[in-house]
Order: structure tokens, then C-alpha cells, then sequence
């Protein structure tokens, strides 16, 4: 009995055994390729579910049916204008024919390698085919920002005239998909989308970039400088010539109240002199005690002549002055 108790038990286990191998389940973002001795048969299981396959000999191969990531390295890599620049893409793809993916790649480690030999070479491509201006503006209908203080006539000059855009980052994107689309197909991948993440000036291009920056924003600061110059001239000259004109019609003013002052002066003077002799007699004492003031000073020592003018005057004061010392107290 334990013998008969002992055989049963093994034939459940080898019947247990026998089903778990042959039963298996395909989840909803999965599909299988059935290899037996390692090579395919059969069609590839698309459909979710519960299957069956034969126990042992065969083994299911699982492949990922959602939506891919691919995020390749950045790479280095020279334009049409022999500009290197650092180019980091990603794209997205998906498996659309299992059989042919397990073929030739197996796994999704192999087809990643396979993603950065051909996504990196159509690129560098398209990249080597196109000036920079093309692959960093979006289309060819945005107009690249321009520095409004300077002319074209000086940005041209200085920094040469930019490459019309005829393509713009779009295209250049479209491009690179339709070409690697195509070639990325026989591995039974269908590519998606493809798109630029960054697009950086090289290490050894940025100095220059750099240096260019530096000399444009110097060229405007030295034409604000000279503007600023110029302008500070014609100031101080408008400035001079109009203290100029101030003063020299605040001269003339001057000169015109003086002489109508002396004028004026003049006229009071002569009417109250010329009224009798007297008066102008008076006048000339006056108009000499003034020139005897101007003319004498401590220590001056004059010599005149008898009759001068000013010793007649001198005279009568000598005269006056003997006058009043004999006369009596």
C-alpha cells in the first residue's frame, strides 16, 4: 500500500509538473515568441491570456510591448560651417514584429546598442549636411533674435551676414527620423519620434563664442561712448556760446545805462552850472578839489606853476587861511 500510496503521489506530481510547464500567461504590455531548442516556432503570441505550449522543450521568450525610451549620449559633432557642437537626442520606439526583434536582437540591451549605432550616425549626418543656424532655429519661419543697437551694416561687417534659414530643427529632425525609420525597421522596431534634447557649443568652440559675445557688446559700449561724447561736446559748446552771448548782452546793457547815466549826468550837470558865472565857477572848484583828492597822497610832492589852475587854488586858501589868523578874535 505505501508503494501503491508512493507511485500515485509521483504521478500527481509529474501530472502537476507536466501542466505547470505546458500552461503559461501573456500580460497586457507583453507578446512571446515560443522557442523550442532555441529556435522559433510557431507564430508570435500578441493576445493576453492563458496559453499552452509543450512542457520542456519548449520556453517562452517575453518581449516588452509598450512604448520604448531611447536616450543616447552626447556626442560631438562638426556642422556645414565647420562648427562643433555637442548634440544630445532622445526618441521613442516600440516593437512591432517580435519574431524578427528575436531574431536579430534578442533583447532590449542589444537593440539599444543597435538604436545608438544608427540614430548617432543618421545624425551626425544630417548634422554635417546643415549650418548651425538651421539646427538650433525651430523653423525656418522664426526670425533669429538681432541686437537692435547695432546696424546691419556693422553686424555684417564685423561679424558676417547670417545664413538664411531654409530648413529650420524641424525638418532636420524629420530627416533624421525618415532615415533611421527605415533602417531600424528590418530589426522589426518601429521608431516613433525623434527629437533634439540639447544642442551645446563644444569645449574647445565656446571660447570663441565667447570671445565674439565679448567684442559686439564692447563695439556698442564704445558707440554709446562716443555718442555720449559727442554729445557732452556739443553741450559744453552750446553751453560756452551761451554764457558768451549772456555776457556780451549783459555788457552791452551795461554800457548803454552807464553812457545814459554820464549822459544824464552830464545834462543835470551842465543845467545846474550854466544858470550864472557864479555856478560855473563853483563847478570848477568842485570838479579841481576832486582832482586834488585823486592826485594827492601822504608823501606826494607836486610842482606847479604859478599860474596853474590848481595853485590858484591853493593860493586863495593860503590867502584865506593868513585872512583869518590876523584877524581879531
Amino acid at each position: 500500500m505505501k508503494m501503491i500510496s508512493a507511485i500515485i503521489a509521483g504521478i500527481f506530481v509529474a501530472v502537476a509538473v507536466t501542466i505547470s510547464g505546458s500552461v503559461y500567461t501573456v500580460g497586457e504590455v507583453e507578446q512571446a515568441v515560443i522557442t523550442q531548442f532555441g529556435k522559433p516556432v510557431g507564430e508570435p503570441i500578441t493576445t493576453a491570456g492563458l496559453k499552452m505550449k509543450l512542457p520542456f522543450i519548449q520556453e517562452v521568450n517575453r518581449i516588452d510591448r509598450r512604448v520604448l525610451e531611447w536616450d543616447g549620449n552626447p556626442s560631438d559633432m562638426p556642422t556645414k560651417d565647420k562648427l562643433y557642437i555637442s548634440v544630445d537626442l532622445f526618441s521613442r520606439w516600440k516593437i512591432t514584429d517580435p519574431l524578427q526583434y528575436f531574431l536579430r536582437l534578442r533583447d532590449e540591451r542589444s537593440a539599444q546598442s543597435r538604436l545608438d549605432d544608427i540614430l548617432g550616425s543618421e545624425t551626425r549626418n544630417a548634422v554635417a549636411k546643415h549650418e548651425l543656424i538651421e539646427i538650433i532655429r525651430t523653423t525656418k519661419d522664426r526670425e533669429p533674435l538681432r541686437d537692435t543697437l547695432l546696424t546691419d551694416e556693422e553686424r555684417a561687417q564685423n561679424f558676417g551676414a547670417l545664413v538664411p534659414i531654409e530648413k529650420g530643427r524641424a525638418l532636420v529632425e524629420e530627416e533624421i527620423f525618415a532615415s533611421a525609420a527605415r533602417k531600424v525597421r528590418v530589426f522589426g522596431i518601429e521608431l516613433l519620434d525623434i527629437r533634439f534634447k540639447r544642442i551645446n557649443y563644444n569645449e574647445s568652440v565656446r571660447p570663441k563664442i565667447y570671445d565674439r559675445m565679448i567684442s559686439e557688446r564692447r563695439q556698442i559700449a564704445e558707440r554709446f561712448l562716443s555718442e555720449g561724447n559727442g554729445e557732452a561736446a556739443r553741450i559744453r559748446g552750446n553751453r560756452v556760446r551761451d554764457l558768451n552771448k549772456i555776457q556780451s548782452e549783459a555788457y552791452r546793457a551795461v554800457e548803454e545805462i552807464r553812457g545814459e547815466a554820464d549822459a544824464s549826468a552830464a545834462d543835470i550837470y551842465a543845467k545846474a552850472y550854466n544858470v550864472d558865472p557864479e555856478a560855473a565857477e563853483f563847478y570848477a572848484f568842485t570838479r579841481t578839489m576832486q582832482a586834488y583828492k585823486d592826485m594827492i597822497s601822504g608823501g606826494t610832492t607836486l610842482v606847479l606853476t604859478t599860474d596853474s589852475d590848481l595853485f590858484r587854488y591853493l593860493r586863495g586858501m593860503e590867502t584865506l587861511t593868513l585872512g583869518d589868523a590876523t584877524s581879531p578874535q
